[in-house]
């Protein structure tokens, strides 16, 4: 794995929602992360997208994701995986972007499969851990253990927020700065 390059990275941010994310494990941090990394991509002109789950039944996502992602394309979709929803990896290579910075709920189930039909795509995939979790920290875990082993960077919201600005003593840098403290 390579450092993330924001000019040849995307966001993409699964179903932190409204039903959902009250059973989630550290919700408060997840969707924290997820606010702050959408607000720099917004702000480094990062493309971000933002999936929901079976809307009927999970509700939108939260409040302060709708309201951190304006800038983001949002898709519902009844598939467990973004990959294996019609059109999505075609929306996803539309942006012209190889690398994707992967957060949301929950990581054994809809973030794990969309790590690895992302992949499988080909794809280089990097998941957020402190922006990803399940209802159960043995969940996550075992996620993100075999994610690893599958070949997606597993990094911090930190590590993207510094290698997608590459360099201090810049108005980005100060800018971004806020987010970052």
């Amino acid at each position: 794995m390579s450092l993330i390059h924001r000019a040849d990275s995307l966001l993409l941010v699964v179903d932190i929602q409204e039903k959902l994310a009250p059973a989630i494990h550290d919700t408060e941090r997840v969707a924290a992360n997820s606010v702050r990394l959408l607000q720099a991509a917004a702000q480094l002109q990062v493309p971000s997208f933002v999936s929901e789950q079976y809307v009927r039944g999970l509700g939108p996502s939260l409040p302060a994701i709708r309201a951190a992602a304006e800038h983001a394309r949002f898709f519902e979709k009844t598939h467990f995986s973004c990959a294996a929803e019609p059109g999505i990896v075609d929306l996803l290579r539309a942006s012209g972007r190889q690398q994707v910075i992967l957060t949301g709920t929950e990581t054994h189930v809809c973030v794990l499969q969309t790590a690895l039909g992302l992949r499988e795509a080909g794809f280089d995939v990097y998941l957020v851990a402190d922006a990803a979790s399940s209802r159960t920290p043995e969940n996550r875990q075992a996620a993100i253990d075999r994610l690893r082993a599958a070949g997606v960077g597993i990094v911090t919201t930190e590590m993207v927020l510094f290698e997608w600005l590459h360099r201090a003593a810049t108005e980005e840098f100060r800018t971004l700065l806020p987010l970052i403290k």
